[in-house]
């Protein structure tokens, strides 16, 4: 028997709906509703414990966003992320990540650059076991903090969007043999660059690893 979506201990705040919302956009990008699947409302409403209604508008807010696409007398069919969706995606990131490096060299504060720093030491001990789960979980938390030091929330839920919608890209990327160890080498490249308080050269730095990170998972798609 599913559990009911307030059973779900990570949706535990919001409104229904964007819990609703929220569940359902991560089933889509997480690869669980394949493009071209259909979406049915009252057996998702069924799945998560919920009636009709939050359902309906969680479909709503998903066309606006263009994961589904609604077809008259048929039905709402998953239209998901496309390659296309996710090399654009990739494109923005590096200038707007580039520019949080940028922000961050100038503002970090003294223990936001030494969690980076362990960070990057529990990344090169997790490549080297090639846990590869470990090192994705790093890799965003060491992301995650250089948005903090950038002192910037508009630019901090800027990323955290993106990033949202290239989770499962990430890990594919990374899962390119040397990939891994590459992103070491270009992540320790970065912290360098925080530590001599080189803000240019930390946005460059930052560009590359992106555009790195991109190449590479067009490799593990087939494309490189």
């Amino acid at each position: 028997m599913p559990k009911s979506i307030w059973e779900m201990d990570v949706y535990t705040q919001g409104s229904l709906r964007a819990q609703v919302f929220n569940k359902i956009q991560d089933d889509i990008i997480n690869g669980r509703y394949e493009p071209g699947d259909s979406l049915v409302e009252t057996k998702l409403a069924e799945e998560l414990g919920v009636s009709r209604t939050p359902v309906r508008e969680a479909i709503r807010q998903l066309e606006l966003e263009g994961l589904v696409t609604y077809v008259p007398n048929k039905g709402v069919y998953v239209t998901g992320i496309t390659e296309q969706d996710i090399e654009d995606i990739y494109t923005i990131r590096s200038l707007v990540e580039g520019l949080a490096v940028r922000w961050a060299i100038e503002r970090i504060e003294a223990h936001q650059l030494k969690e980076l720093e362990e960070i990057v030491e529990l990344m090169e001990y997790y490549t080297a076991k090639g846990d590869m789960e470990q090192v994705t979980k790093l890799d965003t938390r060491f992301h995650d903090v250089i948005y903090d030091a950038s002192k910037s929330k508009v630019l901090k839920n800027t990323l955290k969007n993106l990033l949202r919608y290239i989770k499962k890209a990430r890990l594919s990327s990374l899962k390119v043999p040397k990939r891994a160890h590459k992103a070491l080498e270009e992540h320790r490249q970065i912290l360098e660059a925080f530590k001599n308080h080189e803000p240019a050269k930390g946005e460059r730095l930052m560009i590359r690893h992106i555009s790195s990170a991109s190449s590479n998972l067009h490799e593990s798609m087939g494309n490189g």
